[in-house]
């Protein structure tokens, strides 16, 4: 029999192992997947190629993308509720009010209503990381998201919860009404 000595050692080390070689096979997304196959220069991290947002105080940037999509891994998943504020449940203005100021300190008003009144009108072929974009999912309903890039957008989603979509699926190209650039230099 193993004594508990022995086991201890090698459960610690075989368990990290086995939780990091499968931590991409979760639905991550797939800007993400391949990071392992990329090596980064500490430069290439803070490069500004597209759509810099230039942090306050310490003079460094980052991708709006980055950003987002750092921000996104605290919220994937969480369960839509109208309304929603918080972790146990959020709403699809209320999700772009969390993702915005957490990850590019910008404040954004409280419903998709007021969302829609912001910025910057921008055509579709237009869109850059950091866009909301609109959409009227029913007579007296909005829904916002916010673009990532790829054709694909953060919402809170009725039925996945928080996720990433496509604009290329079916009901957002039926659904689309309008997209919104926002200043976003802190």
């Amino acid at each position: 029999m193993l004594s508990i000595k022995k086991f201890l050692p090698v459960l610690l080390i075989i368990a990290p192992v086995l939780f990091s070689t499968n931590s991409f096979a979760f639905d991550m997304p797939k800007e993400f997947v391949s990071m392992n196959n990329h090596k980064f220069s500490q430069t290439a991290l803070f490069e500004t190629k597209e759509a810099p947002v230039y942090e306050a105080g310490n003079g460094s940037s980052k991708t709006i993308k980055a950003l987002l999509l750092s921000e996104y891994l605290n919220w994937k998943g969480t369960h839509y509720r109208l309304g929603g504020t918080t972790h146990k449940g959020v709403d699809c203005s209320a999700l772009m009010q969390h993702l915005f100021n957490a990850s590019l300190h910008q404040q954004l008003p409280r419903t998709t209503f007021q969302q829609i009144k912001n910025g910057e009108k921008i055509s579709k072929n237009d869109l850059k990381p950091g866009d909301l974009v609109f959409f009227k999912t029913s007579s007296r309903d909005r829904h916002v998201g916010v673009y990532v890039g790829d054709n694909q957008f953060i919402h809170a989603s009725k039925i996945e919860g928080v996720t990433i979509s496509s604009l290329d699926n079916q009901y957002w190209i039926n659904h689309y009404e309008t997209a919104r650039r926002l200043e976003l230099m802190s």
